[in-house]
């Protein structure tokens, strides 16, 4: 087949019951030891050379998938090509076995193989395998043959099948069966799927290649309604089981809904065969029904809507009355408003010859206090050194030009920020004892030098001036700090 080949086309299902086994497995890494029996080919081939051990080629060891599983209990893996369990088989008696070799029959495809073990043999399972080379035990698939076909079989052989009375009677069934309008499936006690009407078919997306499969497997076990619990309560009960309105979408996308009735095939010894599931139809009587109740809603509705509208009248007839009244009351009000309006229009034009005033006024402090501030901005950009004003809380309120240029901050960065907390090239916390003093009172004027590096990177002897700032009756309101470059 070739790598390619193999993994495009190849999948193979590794199984066993033991978590630690498929742990493992799963690791797919061997000691040289473990590989001595194989080739060496097929070791170069296949396998990675890694310190101590033998890795299992990663791109082919993606084709292999390990699982869990249960022979006896869990559903069989369907549609399987060859299906390899040696030396397992002779460890279970003859009772479990039959039950594994019938769930080993429906894995496999209908031209697929069986490869068991040297210990094991199949002859109880000649109706299910077949050898083909019953040295290296390897079997192939029987075809297994529904009841109806096998009963059919069994007329059809008589010599004159369209006398047999069996014969006649089965077809007359099917037909009866498969031509119902209401779609109806059959499952025996092992929850194979054994018939199936051309309704059901054509419903529910089923096929005769659907038949003999486990229920499970199929989409109708719990679309459109959970198929195997309804099931079990038959079996529990003995008795039928129905359920209503079961909503189901058919391929151009209309809902349909279903009255489902699972019923038990209780053959005269009490024994149950299995259960016929009928699916009747009842869309239009659920539309019909809807409808109605929609109508009565709507019924009920406009009722109500007609009640609150006759109440609504009567209240608002009362309501124009009441407010006819205080529309006359409002009107008189009105007039007596508008009294007193032309009062306060009067006093309006009187304050407002004042604000006049006052505007002007402000407009002349304004125009002064702008003065100041150029004379002030003037007087700063003059001094040859960076001026720096701050509040009792060393809390920066003037930065001057010359600051800037000698730090490189602008006003917009360091305003109201604290002084001591400014990453600049001057050593700022050296003056916390300067500025505290000049705050304190207990010195007018202080003069400290100190090394800095100004903001061009440029190392330089910085002479700080701090006097107090002085406020209203002599009131110490902050300190001003005048820094100049000492020339050496």
């Amino acid at each position: 087949m070739g790598i390619d080949q193999f993994r495009d086309r190849v999948k193979i299902y590794a199984t066993d019951l033991d978590e630690e086994a498929l742990d493992e497995a799963r690791y797919a890494s061997y000691s040289a030891k473990a590989l001595a029996g194989v080739p060496a080919e097929i070791v170069e081939q296949y396998f990675e050379f890694g310190g101590d051990h033998y890795s299992f080629r990663k791109d082919l060891r993606r084709q292999v998938i390990f699982g869990r599983h249960n022979l006896m209990q869990d559903a069989p893996i369907s549609r399987i090509d060859l299906l390899v369990c040696r030396n397992t088989l002779m460890y279970f008696n003859t009772e479990t076995q039959t039950k594994i070799l019938n769930r080993f029959h429906f894995a496999l495809q209908d031209d697929g193989f069986l490869f068991l073990g040297r210990a094991e043999m199949l002859l109880t399972q000649a109706h299910t395998f077949m050898p083909i080379d019953l040295k290296h035990r390897i079997f192939t698939k029987v075809t297994r043959v529904t009841f109806p076909d096998r009963l059919l079989g069994m007329a059809q052989g008589s010599p004159n099948p369209s006398e047999n009375p069996i014969s006649s009677s089965v077809r007359f069934r099917e037909a009866a069966f498969d031509t119902s309008s209401v779609p109806q499936i059959v499952i025996n006690s092992e929850g194979i799927l054994v018939l199936a009407n051309e309704r059901a078919q054509s419903v529910f997306g089923l096929s005769s290649k659907d038949l003999g499969r486990p229920i499970q497997d199929l989409e109708i076990s719990y679309k459109p309604l959970e198929l195997r619990s309804c099931i079990e309560q038959v079996y529990g009960k003995r008795s039928a089981v129905n359920v209503g309105n079961v909503q189901w979408q058919i391929h151009n996308h209309d809902v349909i809904y279903f009255d489902v009735q699972i019923s038990p095939l209780i053959e005269t010894n009490g024994k149950i065969l299995g259960v016929v599931a009928t699916f009747l139809d009842v869309t239009r009587s659920k539309r019909l029904q809807e409808e109605l109740e929609h109508s009565n809603q709507e019924l009920e509705v406009a009722y109500e809507e007609l009640q609150s509208a006759n109440e609504e009248l009567e209240t608002t007839n009362e309501e124009l009355q009441s407010t006819n009244e205080e529309l006359e009351t409002t009107n008189e009000e009105l007039q007596s408003t508008n009294e007193e309006l032309e009062t306060m229009n009067e006093e309006l034009q009187s304050t407002n010859e004042e604000l006049q005033t006052i505007n002007g006024e402000l407009s002349c402090r304004s125009e002064e206090l702008n003065q100041a501030n150029a004379f002030l901005a003037s007087i700063l950009s003059s001094l040859k050194g960076g001026v720096v004003v701050l509040d009792p809380d060393l809390c920066i309120q003037i930065w001057s030009t010359k600051s800037q240029d000698m730090w490189g901050l602008q006003v917009e960065e360091v305003e109201h920020q604290h002084f001591l907390n400014l990453d600049i090239g001057l050593p700022v916390e050296l003056l916390r004892r300067v500025i505290r003093e000049c705050l304190a009172g207990h010195t007018a004027f202080q003069e400290i030098t100190l090394e800095a590096v100004n903001r061009r990177g440029k190392l330089i002897q910085c002479k700080v001036t701090c006097t107090p700032l002085y406020g209203v009756a002599r009131k110490i309101e902050g300190a001003i700090l005048i820094m100049e470059e000492v020339e050496t």
